[in-house]
């Protein structure tokens, strides 16, 4: 569970959180959306420990994460939207690497192999400078969930991937909810925030609603003039409850 209480944070003059409440309980797919300069990427870089808030009190799982060693973090995975990895190695170099950095097996997620087509033509065989930008946010993608985490937190994860691509991470995200997890997703696709259970919109980055949380209900019944405009109506999986 994800618990933001007041959250608000400033850089110098410019206030980009006012006062975000939110609870998140696991069995889940959260949509965060709003415009640009809405503070979507600010709050989700507070969550994860790299952003501290000016103010306001986070909890992960009941811990509350400010002040502490970030220990916390070990349960999520986080998929950004351009992820830098090392040109020099091959898929299967990076997460060999990121298993001996854990010190975990970590285990990589077959359907979502065999999904997004990896394991054709030699993909994770080849050094990650030659991959197309859709093959390297699959790479990515994989990458987010191979510790299984309990948290999943990913930012626009559907930029650079065909069509085709992105029922297969619904799927996952889908069964990962299915499972207790939690999955907070920002996304401007359609596809991806009408299979979510709730939707947060985050208001403007000008004027009184900037950085705060002003919508929170079933992509269905979503009513603001943002949501309409990308069409995110339609029908969600659950009940809208925390």
């Amino acid at each position: 569970m994800i618990e933001v209480s007041k959250v608000t944070k400033r850089f110098g003059d410019n206030q980009v959180l006012r006062g975000v409440d939110l609870t998140v309980a696991g069995g889940r797919v959260m949509g965060l959306v709003g415009p640009n300069g809405a503070g979507k990427t600010t709050l989700i870089k507070t969550l994860l420990g790299l952003c501290q808030p000016t103010s306001g009190e986070i909890r992960i799982d009941g811990e509350t994460i400010l002040g502490t060693e970030g220990s916390y973090r070990a349960r999520i995975g986080y998929m950004p939207q351009i992820a830098r990895f090392p040109e020099n190695l091959t898929g299967a170099e990076l997460f060999d690497m990121l298993r001996d950095l854990r010190g975990e097996p970590g285990l990589l997620d077959a359907e979502l192999l065999r999904g997004f087509a990896l394991e054709v033509g030699g993909q994770l065989d080849k050094p990650l400078r030659v991959l197309s930008g859709g093959t390297r946010q699959k790479v990515n993608a994989c990458l987010a969930l191979l510790f299984r985490p309990s948290i999943l937190v990913l930012d626009e994860p559907t930029v650079g991937l065909h069509p085709s691509d992105v029922e297969p991470l619904n799927a996952i995200l889908r069964e990962l909810a299915q499972r207790d997890n939690l999955v907070l997703v920002v996304e401007h696709d359609p596809a991806v925030i009408r299979g979510a259970d709730r939707v947060i919109e985050l208001g403007p980055g000008a004027g009184n609603d900037g950085g705060r949380v002003v919508e929170d209900a079933p992509p269905s019944s979503f009513r603001s003039d943002f949501a309409r405009s990308v069409s995110f109506s339609g029908t969600s999986t659950a009940s809208s409850t925390s």
